[in-house]
């Protein structure tokens, strides 16, 4: 007899605690809209007690009003659901880049979350997912300095296999654009990732031109130095500070180039 491509009840269940509780507890905004449905449609039959409501996107007052709140659990969610779109964009899934997955998800859930989460992200990689209305979900109920977050891990996962195809590119643009990420946020972010190949891609991750004076890269640096600062996403998760940490770091990094490169003190 042909094995369900979901995974049974036990293959959820870890150290006593089922994914149910694992993915539901204290969730907000991902209980309703696209990404309620995806989740719905993979594991609501095996939750404790049922959950038949997790995939309604009904838009009644009330179920607007009580899914306003977002919560560091939606943040895991779409960062698993983003993942996914990530990594199937290109049509295949590489052993580098569940490779680079793994240690993220530890990271992020702990040893027994993240084998849960890579059950789930690995049913999301068989789904077929809309990723402008996740996006656009996302935008709705996450700030802005996490949005950034997520779009700089999606090109650390694209980067992992040291080979951005187009497809990768056009996927991360789209959900850039429908998550409202400024594209000099998203050129800035990309630029972490060129500088072997861009001579200018210190005055890119600080979002102005070669051209600026030596006041202005002072403003700029300042300017990226408080937008990225990880006390911004002190909310969303200890890998998703991380994250802001990075870059930040790299911030500082693009600001050093040009004072060596202009010889400011």
């Amino acid at each position: 007899m042909r094995r369900s491509l979901l995974p049974s009840k036990r293959e959820f269940e870890i150290k006593g605690m089922s994914v149910g509780k694992w993915i539901l507890g204290g969730l907000g905004f991902v209980l309703g809209g696209p990404i309620g449905a995806l989740i719905g449609a993979l594991i609501g039959s095996i939750f404790d007690g049922g959950t038949s409501s997790l995939g309604h996107t009904g838009n009644t007052k009330q179920n607007q009003s009580s899914r306003r709140r977002s919560t560091q659990g939606d943040v895991s969610v779409s960062i698993i659901v983003l993942i996914a779109c990530v990594i199937k964009a290109d049509g295949r899934v590489l052993k580098s880049e569940i490779a680079f997955v793994k240690p993220f998800l530890v990271r992020t859930f702990g040893e027994a979350g993240a084998k849960q989460a890579l059950q789930l992200l690995k049913q999301l990689l068989l789904q077929n997912i809309d990723h402008i209305a996740v996006s656009q979900q996302i935008a709705q109920h996450l700030n802005y300095s996490i949005r950034l977050e997520l779009l700089h891990l999606l090109i650390n996962i694209a980067k992992a296999d040291d080979e951005v195809v187009d497809a990768e590119t056009h996927i991360i643009k789209q959900i850039a654009i429908h998550m409202g990420i400024a594209t000099a946020d998203y050129q800035s972010l990309l630029s972490l990732q060129n500088k072997k190949t861009d001579a200018n891609w210190a005055y890119t991750a600080l979002e102005i031109e070669p051209t600026a004076t030596d006041e202005e890269v002072k403003k700029a640096y300042r300017r990226m130095a408080m937008k990225y600062h990880p006390d911004k996403v002190a909310n969303a998760g200890e890998q998703i500070r991380q994250q802001a940490t990075d870059k930040f770091r790299s911030i500082n990094e693009a600001y050093e180039h040009i004072k060596q490169l202009r010889g400011l003190s």
